[in-house]
């Protein structure tokens, strides 16, 4: 093991304290409020450092980007490292089916997976190297507000950042058993309505066109699209429509969510999709979306910033592989498709993403610390 990583103190019990700080801020996309105080404590968790900090601030109804940069940050092709703040858990979460607490090994909390747990542990190394300016290449860091929503408001910003880096490295919660990710499925989204023809379901029913049972139909053709073997899935899933039990509804929605392996796939489902027609010329069908974020496919030069990575997890002591590629998307999709060396999962391990049971693995904070930390002080 190197003399860096052994003097790299592992103060575990006030990393937990912060990572539970962070945890306990609620902040859910569509919370700008919310999302903004998890922005101001991210800012102030990095107060001190010689680095420059910049706030962009939020457009449309989202919070602001952080930007955090070593010194020479911009002059010269460095790291990017992509972290996000937002979560899926609504407010009230942490007082009602998820509390924060300490369960042997695990931390449970709202987000504290999907990806706080991991954005503080980058936060921590950033901290290190940049104080013991041990990092050879700049580095730039990015805290963004609304990954879980397909970062309509950052990504314009990640692929700038990403294209004056080297490498970039995300702070995405580990897969099974602690294994990093090379690649992801690209994914698409659709909003589909139905408008029919509003009627007196006893009275008048003949004059009706339900928008309800057109959507039915689609609903079937869309989740019918699915082929395994293909890598392709489609899933609706949430539908809203009707005004009351005794009308023919006049208005139905759905959003239909696409997962592909690679980009022709992706133009060709997308295609299929906006292409669809309603059966019945009285209702009428409106179909929007496409594809949100690019396939990430795994490259030579990942594959070759792998090994490096891998390289770095024996040195402190343990074995480092790549899952299969993942249905999941994240803000790596975006810099692997400009081709950019990307690796992602470089978050905690822990399971249940998205649910009352999310959870980190304290056991994992240290490793995860430890190999962020040897990235940063050895790629170049």
């Amino acid at each position: 093991m190197s003399t860096k990583v052994s003097a790299a103190s592992d103060d575990l019990g006030r990393i937990l304290d912060g990572i539970e700080q962070w945890v306990a801020i609620e902040s859910p996309t569509a919370d700008k409020a919310a999302v903004n105080r998890m922005i101001d404590r991210v800012a102030h968790d990095l107060a001190g450092l010689p680095i420059t900090l910049e706030r962009l601030a939020g457009r449309d109804r989202f919070a602001d980007i952080l930007v955090a940069r070593s010194p020479g940050a911009g002059e010269r092709p460095g790291v990017l490292i992509l972290s996000h703040v937002d979560t899926v858990h609504p407010i009230g979460t942490l007082a009602g089916p998820l509390p924060l607490r300490r369960e042997g090994d695990r931390l449970y909390g709202p987000g504290v997976f999907d990806m706080k747990g991991g954005a503080y542990v980058a936060m921590e190394a950033f901290r290190r190297v940049v104080r013991a300016g041990s990092a050879r290449l700049p580095i730039t860091y990015l805290f963004t507000p609304d990954e879980e929503v397909g970062s309509p408001s950052s990504r314009a910003v990640i692929e700038a950042e990403a294209r004056r880096a080297r490498y970039v490295l995300v702070t995405e919660p580990a897969r099974d058993g602690g294994k990093v990710i090379t690649a992801r499925k690209g994914v698409g989204r659709f909003e589909l309505e139905t408008i029919g023809v509003p009627a007196h379901s006893g009275a008048r029913h003949q004059d009706g066109r339900s928008a309800i049972k057109e959507m039915a139909r689609l609903v079937l053709a869309i989740e019918g699209m699915t082929d395994y073997a293909r890598g392709i899935t489609t899933t609706v899933g949430m539908i809203a429509g009707g005004t009351a039990p005794n009308v023919i509804p006049q208005h139905c929605r759905i959003t239909a969510d696409l997962r592909v392996r690679d980009a022709e796939t992706g133009r060709e489902m997308e295609a299929k999709i906006l292409a669809l027609k309603s059966s019945d010329p009285d209702v009428k069908l409106k179909v929007t979306g496409g594809m949100n974020r690019p396939p990430f496919a795994k490259t030579p030069a990942i594959a070759a910033l792998l090994r490096h990575a891998q390289a770095c997890a024996r040195e402190i002591g343990f074995e480092l592989s790549d899952a299969d590629m993942t249905g999941g998307g994240s803000d790596g999709n975006f810099t692997a498709a400009l081709g950019v060396a990307t690796l992602d999962g470089l978050g905690v391990e822990g399971d249940g993403a998205h649910t009352h049971w999310e959870h980190a693995l304290i056991s994992s904070i240290a490793p995860r610390l430890r190999l962020m930390q040897r990235l940063l002080e050895t790629l170049e």
